[in-house]
């Protein structure tokens, strides 16, 4: 960036400089930030339109707080980069998202600035009511601000953390960025709320304060302390206040004068916990984000002249576009196929569905728990419900899915995209765990597919199965060219197939990373060395026969798998020492994620990392058998 456009930014090395800016000055620096936003953003990619939304008040939370002594806690985190930016990491945003750069959300161990890491939502509150706890226990620390929006705050732990802060009553503050938009647009009543406290029309409130002033005095007086003993309030109240909180706004949230003034006036009076309604625009700024809305929330790089994103080259169709249209297909069939998603439509492919069904398709907004009992409900009134969820937003609802699923034994049908490792969204966002908390459950099916045609023959199983919960994993990106069927085969369960016979390694592969098993056994094929490839399909229930057959005829057996330590590789391993098979002779290799989270990158760097290149499988394929290993995939990838 030519420094000579960003002459207010340029005397910014951290908050402590700008808060001797006037009002003029705080603007003009609000303005330069916005367009470093999205000159960062257009090279590196990322979440554009919620940074864009928030320049204004970071700026303004910045010059009013005691940044870092104050707390300054961002919910999800996805908007921190103008945030970034002002407390010195100005001069590494290039590296955003990147191998070893800075991360797209807050981070403890990144900057002091970062008080709590966080990329899933919610969480705001609960932290910085602990933050203040902290601080009047005597810990040296200021005061906590939770900057949250209208999305996150429709999550069940949101509420948990308001009425647990309004009972407490202690000083805080928490900042409600409403600017109607989360990933895709919010749902619900809290929305239709929200919006009616925007609205310059007559409140419902006012309504009825209309009606109760025609009444006679002595009625009057009744009418009202009667609403007011049964709001537990004043009969104007809002929730927020019902709840504890003494509530501001709404003000506008790009108006520079409006939020210093606001902001100052409540440090300056506040006693117990504040809540400061803003109005926000995403994508503020920069007309393809304000245009655009839920396009820009994630971008890939753009050019900033027309708001083009970058395209990649065409390939196999997408995991997620691929369960879509499978689902679509399923349900145009069975009109007792629903689908349920906790948010995101878009990213779990239910939109397709949406379209062409969209009395079909619920969006519970971000409520996970909320979401698989919902889910549960239906089908114990004899409906057929898809639960769509990304694996690393599924660990919230666990307990949903033991007590309110299983246990029950309903039968739904638990799509869980972004299996795996997922790249630039780092090891917040992996999808690391399902495979192991879900085949802990009892009379759960749990399968991964290993293909794109795989995954829609898994759709049509589920749909088809009735008898239990059932789960299907699969990745984010795009397939690897399989060849598509017309129409998805209802798989038996339990059952694997062989896609490849040899005579001295078996692998036994759960999951997409079949394709990178098949080129491990290119290069051991290159050897002298004959590899059998199973794909398993299901993680439970386990196909018996086929790792007996695996054992008994292979000198080694490796499993491999995209998922953390005691998923399906451990399913196996307890299957074989039940059996008395692992004094079989054959030498037995577990290949998964590696015991630590796993930083952003690329995925196949990612991998790479975690050990389970295709160079690392065919090494321990080699050291199973007792032969001299490949060099390290860190010095010397596979591939051409």
């Amino acid at each position: 960036m030519d420094q000579s456009r960003t002459p207010h930014l340029d005397r910014v090395a951290g908050p402590a400089d700008m808060r001797d800016f006037d009002l003029l000055e705080l603007t003009a620096l609000a303005d330069e930030l916005r367009q470093e936003t999205i000159e960062t953003v257009s090279r590196t990619g990322g979440h554009l339109g919620s940074s864009l939304g928030v320049v204004e008040l970071t700026v303004a939370l910045h010059a009013v707080f005691r940044t870092p002594f104050d707390k300054l806690i961002w919910d999800v985190a996805h908007q921190c980069y103008p945030h970034k930016i002002l407390t010195g990491r100005r001069h590494l945003m290039h590296t955003l998202r990147q191998e070893g750069g800075l991360s797209g959300f807050t981070k403890r161990s990144e900057s002091v600035f970062d008080p709590f890491g966080a990329a899933h939502s919610s969480t705001s509150i609960s932290a910085a009511l602990g933050f203040t706890i902290g601080r009047d226990m005597g810990q040296p620390t200021g005061d906590a601000i939770a900057v949250i929006g209208d999305g996150s705050i429709t999550a069940g732990m949101a509420y948990e953390a308001l009425n647990n802060a309004g009972a407490e009553g202690r000083r805080m503050f928490v900042i409600l960025n409403d600017n109607d938009m989360s990933i895709a647009p919010p749902v619900g009543a809290m929305n239709s709320y929200l919006n009616r406290l925007n609205a310059p029309h007559a409140s419902l409130s006012e309504v009825a304060q209309g009606f109760m002033s025609a009444l006679p005095q002595s009625l009057r007086e009744q009418a009202l302390a009667a609403r007011a003993r049964a709001c537990g309030g004043p009969p104007d109240a809002t929730m927020f206040e019902h709840l504890g909180f003494t509530y501001i706004g709404p003000i506008d949230g790009h108006s520079m004068p409006d939020l210093m003034a606001t902001l100052r006036m409540a440090r300056d009076r506040a006693e117990g916990p504040v809540l400061i309604h803003v109005r926000t625009v995403k994508g503020k700024g920069y007309a393809p984000a304000e245009a655009s809305g839920c396009c820009y929330h994630g971008v890939s790089k753009f050019d900033v002249a027309t708001g083009a994103q970058a395209k990649s080259k065409p390939n196999a169709p997408s995991y997620t576009g691929v369960f879509g249209r499978a689902l679509t297909d399923a349900a145009a069939r069975d009109p007792s196929i629903v689908a349920v998603t906790a948010a995101m439509p878009g990213g779990t492919g239910l939109d397709i569905m949406q379209d062409r069904f969209p009395r079909r398709v619920f969006d519970v907004g971000i409520a996970e728990q909320h979401a698989v009992t919902f889910a549960a409900g239906m089908a114990a009134s004899g409906l057929k419900p898809f639960c769509a969820i990304y694996s690393t937003f599924l660990q919230r609802g666990y307990d949903q899915v033991v007590h309110d699923v299983a246990l029950q034994g309903l039968p739904v049908r638990f799509a869980i995209d972004r299996a795996g490792l997922v790249g630039a969204d780092g090891a917040t966002h992996a999808g690391a765990f399902d495979v192991g908390f879900m085949t802990n459950l009892p009379g759960m099916v749990v399968m991964a597919a290993g293909d794109e045609a795989e995954l829609v023959h898994m759709t049509e199983t589920a749909a088809a199965y009735d008898d239990g919960p059932i789960a299907l994993r699969y990745p984010r990106g795009s397939g690897v060219g399989a060849i598509m069927p017309e129409r998805g085969q209802v798989l038996e369960i339990g059952k694997g197939r062989v896609v490849a016979e040899g005579e001295h390694v078996a692998f036994l592969s759960f999951g997409a990373h079949l394709s990178e098993v098949r080129l491990a056994a290119e290069s051991l094929a290159a050897r002298g060395i004959t590899c059998t490839i199973a794909d398993a399909r299901f993680a439970k229930p386990l196909d018996h026969a086929l790792i007996d057959q695996l054992i008994r005829h292979h000198a080694a057996v490796v499993t491999v798998e995209q998922g953390a330590q005691g998923g399906f590789g451990a399913q196996v391993l307890h299957y074989l020492a039940n059996s008395g098979q692992l004094q079989s002779g054959a030498a037995l290799r577990c290949m998964t994620l590696a015991d630590t989270f796993i930083e952003q990158a690329s995925p196949e760097v990612m991998y790479a990392q975690a050990g389970l290149s295709a160079r690392d499988i065919a090494a321990t394929a080699l050291q199973a058998l007792g032969l001299e290993a490949f060099p390290s995939s860190a010095t010397q990838p596979l591939r051409a």
